[in-house]
């Protein structure tokens, strides 16, 4: 079976890593050594910060590929693959209209970094972003900024995250697609820029094809990942949504169901 699969994406929040935000390293390490011997591709396919990734993963960044911010940063080892870049714009447009609801708590990212706007979130959000953003700053005002632009990441009271999905769906018509990961955060994206698109530059990259890609994923933002490999998992944690996607259900993130199906993939 393994000499079929040249890809693998894992989710890391709510999949690959425990609910401590651990991952068994020896468990791993032997994954990743089978896999590497047999010619698969690891790849880290997540809506978080390249940065962070990489830290999470600090021994192996060289061998391991990212689709990160939700397929708006691709990285081939060593070699960043593509970024998008948001209109500024849009980008404009999109800081306007949060801005019309004091409830949202925006985080505007960057290739270089993310960034918080002085005055509309506390120093207490900061911090807790910091920890998923390992690269990140205050400025005075989101315009002003001068990155190339990945996406926003709005966050909103979670019993109101479809109210505004729904909200930005109609506000910004088609400029961004709104995509849901779970705790009232919405991921504004560039339209057609998700974790499938990421994965689809590095299949054609490799000159392989999805039906021998496999990925994992528990959130909304998996969803066209899932359906793009020819073999997918759901965690057991995942919603019915995100299972109905998938192909099979996995044990969940808790019992590390990424590494329970791997190593049955790679003997």
């Amino acid at each position: 079976m393994e000499n079929n699969i040249k890809m693998v994406a894992v989710d890391i929040d709510g999949t690959f890593m425990r609910s401590d935000y651990t991952y068994d390293i020896l468990r791993f390490k032997g994954v990743l050594s089978r896999m590497n011997k047999v010619g698969c591709h690891l790849v880290v396919a997540s809506g978080n910060q390249y940065y962070q990734l990489r830290d999470l993963f600090s021994e192996y960044d060289d061998e391991l590929s990212f689709v990160a911010e939700n397929g708006a940063f691709v990285k081939d080892r060593t070699e960043v693959v593509f970024t998008a870049n948001m209109k500024k714009e849009i980008v404009d447009n999109v800081i306007d209209v949060c801005q019309e609801y004091p409830e949202i708590l925006n985080v505007l990212c960057g290739v270089e970094s993310a960034y918080c706007q002085r005055g509309t979130v506390s120093q207490e959000f900061y911090e807790l972003t910091n920890h998923y953003y390992h690269r990140l700053k205050w400025v005075d005002d989101f315009k002003d900024i001068k990155d190339h632009i990945l996406k926003f990441v709005p966050t909103v009271p979670e019993d109101k995250t479809y109210e505004y999905y729904d909200m930005f769906v109609e506000r910004l018509q088609g400029k961004v697609e709104p995509t849901t990961s779970g705790h009232g955060s919405i991921d504004l994206i560039v339209p057609g820029c998700h974790k499938a698109s990421g994965l689809e530059r590095l299949v054609k990259r490799w000159g392989i094809s999805s039906k021998q890609c496999v990925s994992f994923g528990n959130g909304e933002n998996d969803i066209e990942m899932l359906k793009y490999c020819g073999l997918s998992y759901a965690m057991e944690n995942a919603s019915q949504k995100v299972k109905d996607a998938a192909k099979y259900i996995c044990p969940s993130n808790v019992d590390e169901g990424v590494l329970v199906i791997l190593e049955k993939i790679f003997r």
